[in-house]
């Protein structure tokens, strides 16, 4: 590794440097702020750090890891959101009894693991930044261990995510046993002459169903609307955006690279799993009385809609899939604060009853929730709108009609339990329903700046749009190179384009094709 390289690394770095720091300051001294403010500030510092990264990208880190504009940009989406996490926790956790320190730890290691799947170019990577997160979260979600939900949730998460990880490591089994590497982009280039192999597309539908279940889509969704109501608040926040826009980081890139999709067998199980997470998720949602299960089954709903721009293909289903992920990070960010700051020391603000009037008791509040829920509904003037607007126009550019009018159906209906939830938020409260709680100045903060950046972003894209354009494409054309071994003289990768040797490959065959035909033409004249 040379210094270059460490540049590269320096977001990981400061993430594993800062959990490591606040693990000897909880050893030392026992202090909720003083740890809370270590984890924000080498949060911040692992987010700073991405500029002089991207100055020097693209890097790659053995086999295991490619450091490109691409992976710092979820990088930077990932740190940013578990950054608002923090802040939501502090207030959360401070009016609880007991140790609240460890949280911000486990929150550390979790987020590393995130940012660990996001620059993962190998099969290796991907199991350790995947088992990482995983395991934080285990702990995270039973943190709050007086409850039983929290615990009821933590034990269904830990058994279904173990199943989920034996799928995924079958999956690599296969796939290794038919390609004969690990590497994504090595596997597209040997396995394109055995596409049709019965074992490979075995492997991929198994690691499609590990990484289906980080997603929480249909049909790996059982534990999604548990963990969201039993989580603690921020916790779940931490699930809803953080995680898995990391794991969608990790979709794009190992189905980019490996070019997957181009087998119609896995093409038509990602169209499958599509069209059942639009449908069950919002026609499940109808049915909730829970703000958070609302929530839990609405996401299954949106990563559905993710896959539709995801099956597109091409340049705008990365640009739409991106756009889409940071849209539904900043939004459900807005929506869990809310909820974290109605929530009390007895337990969350999850029913819809405890909503039921709000607009007269907390009128800024009620505002900002309505404006959250409105994005996820997809209501112009919200960056909800823009997100689900570029699905739709990636899925009309690849003509994927059918896919197109099951999003749009499916959308109206949940458009229903959004407005019930801002209905609630509007009515007469009924005597004794509105939960009191504690002012909390910092999620309070935190989420009308979100909700800001929410309405501007909805109105003024472009920007995040040229972000998105600029990064997520840049960084997977030369993700989608491969990397020779390292020159003695400069120690740096010299990198094939693959694309450009496909095409000089196509060009000689084409050649040779025509030179054969003339000599059998001259044979057969003479």
């Amino acid at each position: 590794m040379n210094p270059a390289d460490a540049v590269a690394l320096l977001p990981l770095v400061l993430l594993g440097a800062t959990s490591i720091v606040v693990m000897l300051g909880i050893a030392f001294k026992r202090s909720h702020a003083l740890t809370a403010g270590l984890t924000l500030a080498g949060m911040t510092a692992a987010l700073f750090s991405i500029y002089p990264a991207a100055v020097i990208v693209p890097r790659q880190i053995g086999s295991v890891l490619i450091l490109d504009r691409y992976a710092l940009f979820y990088m930077g989406l990932i740190i940013a959101s578990a950054a608002v996490v923090v802040v939501l926790s502090y207030r959360y956790f401070d009016q609880l009894d007991g140790q609240r320190e460890e949280l911000y730890l486990l929150l550390l290691i979790a987020t590393f693991g995130c940012a660990v799947l996001a620059a993962s170019s190998h099969f290796a990577s991907l199991l350790l930044g995947l088992e990482i997160l995983s395991v934080s979260l285990y702990a995270m979600i039973a943190y709050t261990r007086d409850r039983k939900l929290a615990l009821e949730a933590a034990m269904k998460y830990l058994i279904l995510a173990s199943g989920s990880a034996a799928f995924l490591l079958f999956g690599m089994a296969l796939t290794y046993a038919v390609a004969g590497t690990m590497e994504f982009a090595r596997i597209r280039d040997i396995s394109s002459s055995v596409s049709e192999h019965v074992l490979l597309i075995a492997g991929i539908v198994l690691t499609l169903t590990g990484i289906g279940f980080k997603l929480g889509v249909v049909p790996f969704h059982l534990w999604t609307p548990d963990v969201y109501q039993g989580a603690p608040a921020p916790v779940a926040a931490f699930v809803a955006a953080t995680s898995k826009s990391a794991m969608v980081a990790l979709l794009l890139r190992y189905f980019y690279l490996s070019e997957a999709l181009r087998n119609p067998a896995t093409f038509l199980v990602v169209a499958i799993v599509a069209v059942a997470s639009m449908c069950a998720g919002n026609f499940l949602a109808l049915q909730q009385t829970h703000v958070k299960r609302i929530l839990a089954y609405s996401s299954i709903a949106h990563f559905g809609y993710i896959l539709v721009a995801f099956l597109a293909a091409g340049t705008m289903a990365i640009e739409a899939v991106s756009f889409y992920v940071t849209a539904y990070t900043v939004t459900i960010l807005v929506a869990f604060g809310i909820v974290t700051v109605l929530s009390g020391a007895v337990g969350d603000a999850d029913e819809l009853d405890s909503y039921r009037g709000l607009f007269w008791r907390r009128p800024v509040i009620a505002a900002v929730f309505t404006a959250a829920l409105l994005s996820l509904a997809g209501i112009p003037g919200t960056i909800g709108f823009v997100g689900k607007f570029y699905v739709l126009a990636a899925g009309a550019a690849a003509r994927a009609w059918p896919l197109m009018l099951i999003l749009v159906v499916t959308s109206v209906a949940g458009l229903f339990y959004y407005l019930r939830i801002v209905v609630a938020l509007c009515a007469a409260a009924p005597e004794g329903a509105l939960i009191e709680a504690t002012a909390r100045r910092g999620a309070s903060a935190a989420a009308l700046v979100l909700t800001i950046l929410l309405i501007g972003l909805g109105i003024f894209p472009a920007q995040l749009l040229n972000l998105i354009r600029s990064t997520t494409m840049a960084g997977l054309n030369v993700a989608a190179s491969v990397p020779d071994q390292p020159t003695k003289d400069s120690g740096f990768s010299t990198v094939r384009v693959v694309r450009a040797r496909r095409g000089e490959e196509e060009k000689h065959r084409l050649i040779n094709a025509a030179v054969s035909t003339r000599r059998s033409a001259e044979a057969s004249m003479k």
